[in-house]
């Protein structure tokens, strides 16, 4: 959550390009990063967040404060243009094009090698999760997400996102044994 960030929402729903810019230098690096690992591709990661900050600033007059934060309208809106996305395109990304770099943590950027293939290991399970799986991964262990935030974001209850999660780790736990006993360069 941003400092302040009650005002510079008031300003940005009225308008207030700057208090929206405040927004989007906070939030912009997350969005980006889920984008990024549910589509694969740097250009169109680029292009969707954008598309994502453009549409929250062309609705922001809409949005109502629902107790969540910013980001959970944040996240609905972006889950809604990878939809669109993939809607257009009926076409899956490759995982192969993804940069794990693109998504790592500033901290993470100077991992070893052992390291960086275990992330891409890791990577590469949760690109064979379901979507709804994806999501719940992403935001809980990735962008580190409380369930009430990401409840609202996937508009599921709290309940549900707990049993999501715990399904997911148990699917991404199957693949992950999967691969180890293949070997992590061999398919499953």
């Amino acid at each position: 959550m941003v400092d302040g960030e009650e005002k510079i929402l008031t300003l940005a729903i009225r308008g207030k390009a700057s208090a929206f810019g405040s927004l989007y230098d906070h939030y912009q690096p997350r969005i980006y990063r889920f984008v990024a690992i549910k589509v694969g591709r740097r250009e169109e990661a680029e292009d969707l967040t954008h598309q994502v900050f453009l549409n929250a600033w062309q609705n922001i007059g809409s949005y109502k404060d629902l107790g969540y934060p910013f980001s959970s309208w944040l996240y609905k809106i972006a889950r809604n243009q990878i939809a669109d996305y993939y809607r257009a395109r009926r076409e899956t990304a490759s995982i192969d094009n993804i940069d794990p770099e693109y998504f790592a943590a500033p901290a993470s950027v100077h991992l070893d090698l052992s390291m960086k293939m275990e992330f891409e290991h890791v990577r590469n399970a949760i690109q064979k999760l379901k979507p709804e799986y994806q999501d719940v991964i992403i935001m809980r262990f990735i962008d580190d997400i409380p369930i009430k935030e990401v409840a609202d974001s996937l508009d599921k209850s709290e309940g549900a996102v707990k049993l999501l999660q715990h399904r997911a780790i148990k699917e991404l736990r199957d693949i992950l044994s999967r691969n180890n006993n293949h070997g992590p360069y061999q398919n499953s």
